[in-house]
Protein backbone atom coordinates (compact mmCIF):
# COMPACT_ATOMS: atom_id res chain seq x y z
CA UNK A 1 0.00 0.00 0.00
CA UNK A 2 1.75 3.60 -0.99
CA UNK A 3 1.42 6.59 1.16
CA UNK A 4 -0.27 9.57 0.20
CA UNK A 5 1.41 12.87 0.82
CA UNK A 6 -0.66 15.38 2.05
CA UNK A 7 0.67 18.72 1.23
CA UNK A 8 -0.24 21.81 3.74
CA UNK A 9 1.60 25.15 4.60
CA UNK A 10 3.55 23.85 6.94
CA UNK A 11 4.38 21.29 4.35
CA UNK A 12 4.87 17.19 5.29
CA UNK A 13 6.49 15.25 2.59
CA UNK A 14 7.36 11.72 4.52
CA UNK A 15 11.23 11.60 2.59
CA UNK A 16 12.01 15.42 4.85
CA UNK A 17 9.71 14.70 7.68
CA UNK A 18 11.37 11.54 8.34
CA UNK A 19 14.95 12.96 8.68
CA UNK A 20 13.10 16.19 10.20
CA UNK A 21 13.58 19.07 7.98
CA UNK A 22 15.06 20.81 11.26
CA UNK A 23 17.66 18.53 11.03
CA UNK A 24 18.53 18.55 7.76
CA UNK A 25 19.12 22.01 7.72
CA UNK A 26 20.86 22.16 10.81
CA UNK A 27 23.02 19.13 9.38
CA UNK A 28 24.34 21.41 6.25
CA UNK A 29 25.35 23.91 8.42
CA UNK A 30 27.86 21.83 9.85
CA UNK A 31 28.91 19.86 6.99
CA UNK A 32 32.15 21.34 5.05
CA UNK A 33 32.05 23.53 2.32
CA UNK A 34 31.44 21.38 -0.51
CA UNK A 35 27.73 20.93 0.86
CA UNK A 36 26.76 23.81 -1.28
CA UNK A 37 26.99 24.23 -4.51
CA UNK A 38 30.13 26.19 -5.84
CA UNK A 39 31.88 25.59 -2.78
CA UNK A 40 33.48 22.41 -3.36
CA UNK A 41 36.61 22.07 -1.58
CA UNK A 42 38.37 19.20 -3.33
CA UNK A 43 41.06 18.46 -6.10
CA UNK A 44 38.50 17.29 -8.40
CA UNK A 45 36.55 20.55 -8.23
CA UNK A 46 39.51 22.30 -8.72
CA UNK A 47 39.89 20.45 -11.48
CA UNK A 48 36.91 20.90 -12.89
CA UNK A 49 37.50 24.42 -12.60
CA UNK A 50 39.81 24.40 -14.69
CA UNK A 51 38.84 22.48 -17.42
CA UNK A 52 35.41 24.91 -17.26
CA UNK A 53 37.33 27.92 -17.65
CA UNK A 54 39.54 26.83 -20.50
CA UNK A 55 36.59 25.07 -22.29
CA UNK A 56 34.52 28.26 -22.16
CA UNK A 57 37.17 30.47 -23.44
CA UNK A 58 37.47 28.04 -26.35
CA UNK A 59 33.68 28.33 -26.86
CA UNK A 60 33.64 31.84 -26.56
CA UNK A 61 36.51 32.61 -28.86
CA UNK A 62 34.52 29.67 -31.46
CA UNK A 63 31.50 31.44 -31.82
CA UNK A 64 33.19 34.95 -31.83
CA UNK A 65 34.74 33.72 -35.17
CA UNK A 66 32.65 31.05 -36.57
CA UNK A 67 29.63 32.40 -35.32
CA UNK A 68 28.27 29.09 -34.19
CA UNK A 69 27.81 27.31 -31.10
CA UNK A 70 30.78 24.26 -31.49
CA UNK A 71 27.72 21.61 -30.16
CA UNK A 72 26.55 18.12 -31.58
CA UNK A 73 23.19 17.78 -32.44
CA UNK A 74 20.41 16.81 -30.08
CA UNK A 75 16.63 15.90 -30.87
CA UNK A 76 13.55 17.52 -28.78
CA UNK A 77 13.07 14.75 -26.83
CA UNK A 78 16.87 15.25 -25.00
CA UNK A 79 16.38 16.32 -21.16
CA UNK A 80 17.40 20.01 -20.88
CA UNK A 81 20.46 19.09 -18.73
CA UNK A 82 21.83 16.36 -21.72
CA UNK A 83 21.07 18.40 -24.55
CA UNK A 84 23.93 20.59 -26.05
CA UNK A 85 26.68 18.79 -25.31
CA UNK A 86 29.94 20.34 -26.61
CA UNK A 87 31.88 19.21 -29.24
CA UNK A 88 35.34 18.86 -27.95
CA UNK A 89 36.89 17.40 -30.70
CA UNK A 90 35.60 19.90 -33.07
CA UNK A 91 37.62 22.86 -30.64
CA UNK A 92 40.71 20.65 -30.38
CA UNK A 93 41.25 20.02 -34.08
CA UNK A 94 40.54 23.36 -35.00
CA UNK A 95 42.82 24.84 -32.26
CA UNK A 96 40.63 26.74 -30.39
CA UNK A 97 40.86 23.94 -27.75
CA UNK A 98 45.03 23.38 -26.80
CA UNK A 99 43.74 19.75 -25.57
CA UNK A 100 40.86 17.66 -24.10
CA UNK A 101 40.66 17.83 -20.57
CA UNK A 102 41.52 14.39 -18.60
CA UNK A 103 38.06 15.10 -16.93
CA UNK A 104 36.30 14.65 -20.45
CA UNK A 105 34.43 10.99 -21.29
CA UNK A 106 36.63 11.71 -24.53
CA UNK A 107 39.83 11.04 -22.46
CA UNK A 108 38.47 8.82 -19.87
CA UNK A 109 37.00 10.86 -17.49
CA UNK A 110 33.58 10.72 -16.16
CA UNK A 111 32.07 14.21 -16.66
CA UNK A 112 30.53 15.69 -20.54
CA UNK A 113 30.60 19.10 -21.06
CA UNK A 114 27.62 21.16 -22.30
CA UNK A 115 25.93 24.59 -22.72
CA UNK A 116 23.11 25.99 -21.18
CA UNK A 117 21.68 29.60 -22.05
CA UNK A 118 22.88 28.91 -25.11
CA UNK A 119 20.55 31.45 -27.14
CA UNK A 120 21.83 34.38 -24.29
CA UNK A 121 25.05 33.50 -22.72
CA UNK A 122 26.40 30.64 -23.72
CA UNK A 123 27.88 28.76 -20.37
CA UNK A 124 29.77 25.47 -19.98
CA UNK A 125 28.29 23.57 -17.11
CA UNK A 126 29.45 19.46 -16.26
CA UNK A 127 27.05 16.79 -16.68
CA UNK A 128 28.60 13.48 -14.29
CA UNK A 129 28.56 10.66 -15.65
CA UNK A 130 28.46 8.36 -12.54
CA UNK A 131 25.20 10.45 -11.63
CA UNK A 132 23.44 9.07 -15.29
CA UNK A 133 25.08 5.62 -14.90
CA UNK A 134 23.63 4.74 -11.30
CA UNK A 135 19.76 5.87 -12.51
CA UNK A 136 20.40 4.33 -16.18
CA UNK A 137 21.50 0.65 -14.14
CA UNK A 138 18.25 1.06 -11.52
CA UNK A 139 16.01 2.33 -14.51
CA UNK A 140 17.27 -1.27 -16.52
CA UNK A 141 16.75 -3.21 -13.41
CA UNK A 142 12.88 -1.33 -13.35
CA UNK A 143 12.29 -2.37 -16.45
CA UNK A 144 13.23 -5.75 -16.40
CA UNK A 145 11.19 -6.10 -13.67
CA UNK A 146 8.18 -4.46 -15.37
CA UNK A 147 8.71 -6.37 -18.32
CA UNK A 148 8.80 -9.91 -16.41
CA UNK A 149 5.34 -8.58 -14.38
CA UNK A 150 3.24 -8.00 -16.30
CA UNK A 151 3.71 -3.98 -16.37
CA UNK A 152 4.06 -3.56 -12.55
CA UNK A 153 6.38 -0.95 -10.99
CA UNK A 154 8.88 -2.10 -8.34
CA UNK A 155 7.37 0.77 -6.81
CA UNK A 156 7.30 1.28 -2.30
CA UNK A 157 5.97 4.25 -0.69
CA UNK A 158 4.99 7.59 -2.46
CA UNK A 159 7.45 10.25 -1.54
CA UNK A 160 5.83 12.85 -3.39
CA UNK A 161 2.74 13.59 -5.16
CA UNK A 162 3.08 10.88 -8.60
CA UNK A 163 6.67 10.05 -7.19
CA UNK A 164 7.77 6.72 -5.48
CA UNK A 165 10.67 5.42 -4.15
CA UNK A 166 11.90 1.85 -5.68
CA UNK A 167 11.74 -1.38 -4.12
CA UNK A 168 14.94 -2.44 -4.03
CA UNK A 169 14.43 -5.78 -2.92
CA UNK A 170 11.83 -6.51 -5.93
CA UNK A 171 13.73 -4.63 -8.41
CA UNK A 172 17.42 -5.99 -7.25
CA UNK A 173 18.82 -2.80 -6.45
CA UNK A 174 19.63 -2.44 -2.92
CA UNK A 175 23.76 -2.67 -4.00
CA UNK A 176 23.59 0.53 -6.21
CA UNK A 177 24.10 4.07 -4.45
CA UNK A 178 24.33 7.14 -5.42
CA UNK A 179 26.31 10.32 -4.45
CA UNK A 180 25.45 14.03 -5.00
CA UNK A 181 27.80 16.06 -6.78
CA UNK A 182 26.70 19.36 -4.84
CA UNK A 183 26.79 17.92 -1.27
CA UNK A 184 28.25 14.42 -1.30
CA UNK A 185 25.71 12.71 0.22
CA UNK A 186 23.34 10.23 -0.83
CA UNK A 187 20.55 10.48 -2.89
CA UNK A 188 17.46 8.59 -3.45
CA UNK A 189 16.19 6.52 -6.61
CA UNK A 190 12.55 7.78 -7.52
CA UNK A 191 9.90 6.39 -9.79
CA UNK A 192 6.78 7.82 -11.37
CA UNK A 193 4.06 6.21 -13.20
CA UNK A 194 5.43 5.56 -16.21
CA UNK A 195 8.37 3.46 -14.66
CA UNK A 196 10.82 6.63 -15.41
CA UNK A 197 13.65 6.38 -12.80
CA UNK A 198 15.25 9.98 -11.61
CA UNK A 199 17.44 11.25 -9.31
CA UNK A 200 15.99 13.40 -5.61
CA UNK A 201 17.99 16.26 -5.21
CA UNK A 202 16.04 17.63 -2.63
CA UNK A 203 18.14 17.84 0.21
CA UNK A 204 20.48 20.08 -2.27
CA UNK A 205 18.19 22.08 -3.43
CA UNK A 206 16.18 23.08 0.21
CA UNK A 207 19.69 23.41 1.14
CA UNK A 208 20.52 25.78 -1.57
CA UNK A 209 17.58 27.90 -1.06
CA UNK A 210 18.37 28.01 2.84
CA UNK A 211 21.09 30.14 1.94
CA UNK A 212 19.10 32.45 0.07
CA UNK A 213 17.51 35.64 1.91
CA UNK A 214 14.18 35.45 -0.39
CA UNK A 215 11.79 32.70 -0.88
CA UNK A 216 11.38 31.01 -3.92
CA UNK A 217 8.43 32.33 -6.34
CA UNK A 218 6.02 29.09 -6.59
CA UNK A 219 6.31 29.00 -10.87
CA UNK A 220 10.31 28.90 -10.59
CA UNK A 221 11.91 25.12 -11.04
CA UNK A 222 14.20 25.43 -7.97
CA UNK A 223 16.95 23.36 -10.51
CA UNK A 224 18.28 27.13 -10.96
CA UNK A 225 19.20 27.40 -7.50
CA UNK A 226 21.93 24.39 -8.04
CA UNK A 227 23.10 25.66 -11.40
CA UNK A 228 24.08 29.17 -10.06
CA UNK A 229 26.62 28.23 -7.58
CA UNK A 230 27.99 25.43 -9.31
CA UNK A 231 29.66 23.79 -12.16
CA UNK A 232 27.41 20.73 -12.29
CA UNK A 233 23.97 20.52 -14.04
CA UNK A 234 21.27 18.31 -11.83
CA UNK A 235 21.22 15.73 -14.57
CA UNK A 236 18.95 13.03 -14.42
CA UNK A 237 16.62 14.91 -12.56
CA UNK A 238 12.73 16.79 -12.67
CA UNK A 239 11.43 20.12 -12.15
CA UNK A 240 11.07 21.07 -8.18
CA UNK A 241 8.87 24.05 -7.02
CA UNK A 242 8.03 25.36 -3.64
CA UNK A 243 5.34 24.30 -1.85
CA UNK A 244 4.15 23.95 1.35
CA UNK A 245 7.75 25.82 2.45
CA UNK A 246 9.65 22.84 1.08
CA UNK A 247 11.12 21.67 -2.48
CA UNK A 248 8.64 19.42 -4.47
CA UNK A 249 9.31 17.17 -7.65
CA UNK A 250 6.93 17.40 -10.49
CA UNK A 251 6.55 14.18 -12.49
CA UNK A 252 6.77 15.14 -15.90
CA UNK A 253 4.04 12.71 -16.60
CA UNK A 254 1.26 14.89 -15.52
CA UNK A 255 1.79 16.92 -17.65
Amino acid sequence: MTRRVQITREGTLPSLRAAGLQGILVLALFLSGCMYPGKEDSGSAIIYRESVKKIQTAVDDYYKEEGLLPIMNADETTPRYEKFRIDLDKLNKRGYLDAIPATAFEKGGSAYFLLLDEERNPTVKVMDLVTVQAVNDVQRKVNLYRSSHGGELPAAGELYPGLYSVDGKKAGTESLKLTSVYSGQEMDFMIDRTGSVYADYVFDIMSAVDKGTEQPAPDEDLRSYLLENSWFVPVKSLPYYWVGGQPVPHPLSDK
